[in-house]
């Protein structure tokens, strides 16, 4: 069991994973904590610092099997350094959008872009979602024209795309076979665009928060992309979907419990040192019980998270679990941040305030990744 000081033993983590902790830390104050705020600014994270990011492994990682622990503790600590934009831009790259080549990929694109991003080399996104075409995928608009052994020819526009100025390549959702009546998201497939291929812009789509994850608008204007840049087997990407979904409520489930627990930690820290009329804040009942309550949820949803993390290394996630975890850590993000910025009072809602950058970022983490609406059916749905 973990013996992490300060914080409560986790189930299923052993005095290693708390070496992976104390390292990644250390890693994380080095390669993102002095830069953060700058990237905040400009809107991305600087080519310099992807590839510092990878030189210290921290974006190749496990995505299963019993390493992934230590990616569940690496997801965790990127949630704390307190930047979602950050810990965003580097859960896409690193785990959503490369897990479609991990789980469904061929030999041969894993090992043509993996090791590039695993360097930081070359930053994937994940090109999903539209205009229209968001919690419900069925309206999906952007097309890829069938050439035989010459490829495809893709044409539409996604929308809310992080890293989607800085990517080497764009995991892409796009409809390869006409439907028709209710048939959902059959005749779809997935494909590896390059994002430097002829027809290929990209336009910036700031963000209330997560202003370093660098979300654009990329159109697709007649772009060939060759035949062996299909990813899985294509028409059938819904299966695809659902599996990959999964993962990426895990990775934002983990995300989003770190974020909660540097946003507590924030909140602690200022209601015991906080004075007013000569008294702490924590002085007063009401203000001790909402922070004990916050506490408490924390910890059964870290708990809950790190349960999650081992299923999947077990290879036993199911959507039910990454549902629940995904969307009780993420609604638990907005009800802390909430709290910290009323309890910091007007300081804590000032723009380059660390509370009122929690406050702003919550929100996108409940809908990013299956909108808290969605889970909460589907969660009523598998019981």
């Amino acid at each position: 069991m973990s013996t992490t000081t300060g914080r409560t033993p986790l189930p299923h983590l052993t005095g290693e994973h708390d070496d992976v902790r104390t390292r990644v830390q250390r890693q994380l104050a080095e390669a993102v904590l002095p830069h953060a705020d700058s990237w905040e600014r400009q809107g991305y994270i600087d080519a310099d610092a992807w590839r510092a990011l990878g030189a210290q492994g921290l974006l190749g990682l496990a995505h299963d099997g019993p390493a992934f622990l230590d990616s569940a503790v690496l997801l965790e600590e990127l949630g704390r350094t307190g930047y979602a934009g950050v810990r965003a831009a580097v859960g896409v790259h690193a785990y959503m959008a490369t897990s479609y080549l991990r789980m469904f990929g061929t030999d041969e694109q894993r090992d043509t872009l993996l090791p590039a991003v695993a360097r930081g080399e070359r930053i994937a996104a994940l090109a999903i979602s539209e205009d229209g075409a968001g919690t419900d995928l069925r309206h999906l608009s952007t097309r890829a024209e069938v050439l035989g052994e010459d490829g495809y020819r893709v044409s539409g526009q996604k929308y809310y795309v992080a890293n989607g100025s800085r990517a080497g390549f764009y995991i892409t959702l796009v409809k390869t076979r006409e439907t028709t009546g209710d048939r959902g998201l059959s005749g779809v497939s997935l494909l590896a665009v390059d994002a430097d291929a002829p027809g290929v812009t990209h336009t910036p789509q700031p963000m209330t928060g997560w202003r370093s994850a660098d979300v654009c608008r990329v159109d697709f204007d007649d772009v060939l992309v060759p035949a062996d840049r299909l990813v899985g087997r294509r028409d059938f990407a819904l299966m695809h979907l659902m599996k990959g979904l999964d993962f990426e409520r895990l990775v934002a489930g983990l995300l989003a419990v770190g974020g909660v627990g540097y946003c507590l930690e924030l909140l602690n820290r200022f209601v015991r040192e906080h004075q007013i009329k000569d008294v702490p804040l924590a002085a007063h009942q009401a203000v001790r019980h909402k922070v004990a309550e916050l506490n408490s949820d924390f910890e059964l949803i870290r708990t809950y998270a790190y349960h999650a993390a081992w299923l999947h290394s077990r290879g036993r996630l199911d959507t039910r679990t990454a549902s629940v975890l995904k969307l009780r850590a993420t609604e638990l993000a907005v009800t802390a941040a909430q709290a910290c910025v009323q309890y910091h009072g007007a300081r804590g809602y000032l723009d380059d305030a660390a509370a009122a950058r929690l406050y702003r970022d919550a929100m996108a983490g409940t809908i990013a990744a299956g909108a808290s609406e969605l889970l909460r059916d589907m969660i009523f749905e598998a019981h």
